[in-house]
């Protein structure tokens, strides 16, 4: 069995991050959505999950959500087919509400290649391109 990873993002509104997400390349997952979160999957191993504050709020017992906007809860990288693909990602992220930098890791694009991706909410993620054997 294979393992697959969801992370879970808190958003403002649902709906509006289910379409931002949708137009970075995910699917949305029906039978894993409803008004409260949406499944959004990248492919066969990588999902991100957008609840809602309220729904996000009970799997955290006694802690507060992050002000994503101005504190990092998490960065979350995933691999892509190119560097190409990562400038899409980002890209449609700034076009739709997001944003997007780089850091300057002194990695030759040609070995490596990744961009810091924030959607509406903070929210912060990293596609990455890495030259494989």
């Amino acid at each position: 069995m294979s393992t697959m990873v969801f992370t879970n993002y808190p958003v403002q509104d649902v709906q509006a991050s289910t379409e931002f997400y949708e137009k970075l390349g995910f699917t949305k997952v029906q039978e894993m959505s409803d008004e409260h979160a949406s499944s959004l999957k990248w492919d066969d191993s990588f999902c991100i999950m957008v609840l809602s504050h309220e729904f996000y709020s009970k799997f955290l017992k006694d802690k507060k959500i992050a002000d994503t906007k101005v504190q990092s809860g998490t960065l979350t990288a995933f691999l892509v087919e190119s560097p190409d693909a990562v400038r899409k990602i980002a890209e449609a992220a700034k076009a739709n509400g997001g944003d997007y930098f780089a850091v300057d890791m002194g990695i030759p694009e040609d070995q490596m290649f990744s961009l810091e991706v924030t959607d509406p909410d903070g929210n912060q993620f990293e596609p990455v391109w890495m030259k494989t054997p």
